[in-house]
Order: C-alpha cells, then sequence, then structure tokens
C-alpha cells in the first residue's frame, strides 16, 4: 500500500510539473486596446526572445496605456507605442539587439519592432504590417531588416480600420488612434 501512495505521489508531482512547463512554454498572447477596438496578437519568443521580453516589459510596465499610432501609412503599416497624443516622445529603456535574422518575414498582420537607421535602435515603438509587399524590411534584403516578434491573430479588421483613417503631412493621423492599454491575455 506504501509503494501505491509512493507511486501516485510520483506521478501527482511529475504531473504538476508537466503542467507548470506547458504554463510556462506556452506562446504569450497580447491584446491592444485601441480607440477603433481590440487587435490580439501572438508573440514569438523562440525566434525573438529579446524583441519579446523587451515589448512584455514595456507591457508590464503599462508604458504603452495612452499613447498613438503616430504613423499610418496605407498598404504599408501602423505604427505605434512611443507618443503620446500631444506627439512628445516618452521615455524608453535602453534599445536592445535586432532580431531581424531570426528568419520571420515581414508580412501582412506581423508585429514588428521600429527602429532608427541604427541597427541596435529599437526601443518601445513597434509596427504593424498591412503592406503585402514589405519583404524589403526583411534581414538582409536591403539593410539589416526589422525585427518581427509575433502575429495578429484577431482584430485585423481593426489594424485595417487605423490603416484607413486620414492622415496629415508626416503620417499622422488627423483624428488621434490612442492605445488605451496593452495586456497580456
Amino acid at each position: 500500500m506504501k509503494r501505491l501512495v509512493c507511486i501516485a505521489s510520483a506521478f501527482a508531482v511529475l504531473a504538476a510539473l508537466g503542467g507548470a512547463a506547458s504554463a510556462q512554454s506556452k506562446t504569450p498572447v497580447v491584446v491592444i486596446a485601441t480607440s477603433l477596438g481590440d487587435i490580439t496578437v501572438e508573440l514569438d519568443p523562440a525566434k525573438a526572445p529579446l524583441s519579446v521580453e523587451n515589448f512584455l516589459a514595456y507591457v508590464k510596465a503599462g508604458h504603452y496605456d495612452g499613447t498613438i499610432f503616430h504613423r499610418v501609412i496605407k498598404g504599408f503599416m501602423i505604427q505605434g507605442g512611443g507618443m503620446t497624443p500631444d506627439m512628445r516622445e516618452k521615455p524608453t529603456r535602453p534599445p536592445i539587439k535586432n532580431e531581424a535574422a531570426n528568419g520571420l518575414k515581414n508580412e501582412r498582420g506581423t508585429i514588428t519592432m521600429a527602429r532608427t537607421n541604427q541597427v541596435d535602435s529599437a526601443t518601445s515603438q513597434f509596427f504593424i504590417n498591412t503592406g503585402t509587399n514589405n519583404g524589403f524590411l526583411d534581414h538582409k534584403v536591403r539593410d539589416y531588416g526589422y525585427a518581427v516578434f509575433g502575429k495578429v491573430v484577431s482584430g485585423m479588421n481593426v489594424v485595417d480600420k487605423i490603416e484607413g483613417v486620414k492622415t496629415a503631412p508626416g503620417d499622422v493621423p488627423v483624428e488621434a488612434v490612442i492605445i488605451k492599454s496593452i495586456r497580456v491575455k
């Protein structure tokens, strides 16, 4: 009887560890709540660990709450994550290493780290690809490339709605599209 209890206990421990391992390996999903609706994004920590860790640190800190999509280019992308409605740039953490060589492609519906002309300059800003010909942003097509770190799994209609807003010079939406929050689902 004692042996049976030990075996049952061992199975319970293994089941608990297996559940914990599968919970830890679960792909993070975030919901970007905007003034035009919600966008659900599945992140890819296996291929873009630094970008996902960086993005989630900003999410957990509430950095994105109240920022805007400040650059919208039809047939290309919508960019946000760093500017307030009055077009002031929020303070950021130090830049991260560019993971554009991870094999993920800048396809319609992928989320990518925005950066300056410097390869390793991404901080908080990101963009969602809306174009179907954004391959020129991939690693070594024209330069080092832009790191994809996830994809939209629902709410592409909201992305399309944001992409369709009227813009002023500089590709800035005439009426602010607010990122109310980004939360881990």
